[in-house]
C-alpha cells in the first residue's frame, strides 16, 4: 500500500511540473539588461526580443538596470523568483570577471543562476577617433610613444571587457594608455565618437556603424581571426602583437532556482530564433556569430571563463580605483 502510494505521489508531481511547464508563459517576461542602452548588449536583447515574444506569445519586457560593471542588473536577476518571468542577458564581466575585480559580489555567478543559452563571442576592435593621426598598429604604437600621457582608452566601466582588452594591450606593448571609465558601452563610444576620448577597445558589434559611417578609425582585432564584419581589418597578432587574443561573449541565464523544464523551453525557442536565415544575418550584421547550444555547453563556458578572465584581472592588475 505504501509503495503504491508513494507511486501516486510521484505521478502527481510529475503532472503538477507538466501542467505548470505547458502553462508557462501566461504573463509577461522581464528580460533583464545589466547596462544602459545604446551597447552592444542591449541590441542584442532588442533583436531577441520580438521573435521571442512571437515565439512564446507573451510579452517580453526590456528592464535596462546599469551600474556597477552589470553587477546590479545581474544581483537583480540573481535574487528574482525562479520562475521563468524573469531571465538576464548575461555578459562575460558580471559572469567571469568581477567575482576577481571586486572584493565581494552580492551573487554567485556559478551558484545563483541557471544558465539557459550562450548568444555570442564577439571580437573587440581597437579603434581611433578620425583625428588621431594613425591609420595602422605601428603608426599608432610610435604616436603614443612620442606623446606619453596624451592618449587615452574609454571603456564601460572598471572590469569589463573594454577595459580588460585595454590592460592586455598595455601590458602586451608595454605602455600605459590612461583607462578612462564610463557608466556603460553607449555613453563611452559616444564620447569617442564626438572625439572626447580618443581611443577605444569597443566590442564590435557597438562599433560597426560608426567605421563604416567613417566616424572611428579600425586598427585591429583582438581575435585570432579577422571579423568576417570588417575583413580587411588585420587581428592584433598580424598587425604587430603576436599571441594577443581577446573576445567577449553573453548569454542568456535565469535565477537558480528556475525549472528544467522552463530553461529547456526557453532554450528551445531561442535556438529555433537562431535557426531562421533572416534572424541570423540581422544577428551577424551586429558583428558576432550566433552559438546557440545548451544549457550545459553554456554552463561550462562560464565555468572556464571565470578561470581564464579572474587570472588576465590579476596578472594585469586591474583595480576599481
Amino acid at each position: 500500500m505504501l509503495k503504491k502510494l508513494m507511486f501516486a505521489s510521484v505521478l502527481f508531481a510529475q503532472a503538477l511540473s507538466a501542467g505548470a511547464n505547458e502553462a508557462y508563459p501566461s504573463k509577461p517576461i522581464k528580460f533583464v539588461v545589466p547596462y544602459p542602452p545604446g551597447g552592444p548588449t542591449d541590441a542584442m536583447a532588442r533583436l531577441i526580443q520580438g521573435p521571442l515574444q512571437a515565439k512564446l506569445n507573451t510579452p517580453v519586457i526590456i528592464d535596462n538596470r546599469g551600474g556597477a560593471g552589470g553587477n546590479l542588473g545581474s544581483d537583480f536577476v540573481a535574487k528574482s523568483p525562479g520562475d521563468g518571468y524573469t531571465i538576464l542577458l548575461a555578459a562575460s564581466g558580471p559572469m567571469s570577471v568581477n567575482k576577481t575585480l571586486y572584493k565581494s559580489l552580492p551573487f554567485d555567478p556559478e551558484k545563483d543562476f541557471a544558465p539557459i543559452i550562450q548568444i555570442s563571442e564577439f571580437p573587440l576592435v581597437l579603434e581611433v577617433h578620425p583625428s588621431v593621426p594613425a591609420s595602422n598598429l605601428k603608426q599608432f604604437l610610435a604616436l603614443a610613444k612620442e606623446r606619453p600621457g596624451e592618449l587615452s582608452f574609454a571603456s564601460a566601466g572598471n572590469g569589463t571587457p573594454q577595459h580588460l582588452a585595454g590592460e592586455l594591450f598595455n601590458s602586451a606593448t608595454k605602455m600605459k594608455l590612461q583607462h578612462i571609465p564610463y557608466k556603460g558601452a553607449g555613453p563611452a563610444l559616444n564620447d569617442v565618437v564626438g572625439g572626447h576620448v580618443k581611443v577605444m577597445y569597443d566590442i564590435l558589434g557597438s562599433s560597426v556603424q560608426h567605421i563604416k559611417a567613417g566616424k572611428l578609425r579600425p586598427l585591429a582585432v583582438t581575435t585570432a581571426a579577422r571579423s568576417p564584419a570588417l575583413p580587411d581589418v588585420p587581428t592584433l597578432a598580424e598587425a604587430g602583437l603576436p599571441g594577443y587574443t581577446f573576445s567577449a561573449w553573453h548569454g542568456i541565464v535565469a535565477p537558480a532556482a528556475t525549472p528544467k523544464p522552463i530553461v529547456a523551453r526557453l532554450n528551445q525557442a531561442i535556438n529555433e530564433i537562431f535557426a531562421d536565415p533572416a534572424f541570423k544575418k540581422r544577428w551577424e550584421e551586429l558583428g558576432t556569430p550566433i552559438v546557440g547550444g545548451t544549457p550545459e555547453n553554456f554552463g561550462a563556458l562560464m565555468r572556464s571563463e571565470s578561470s581564464k578572465l579572474g587570472k588576465l584581472v590579476r596578472d594585469t592588475g586591474v583595480t576599481l580605483d
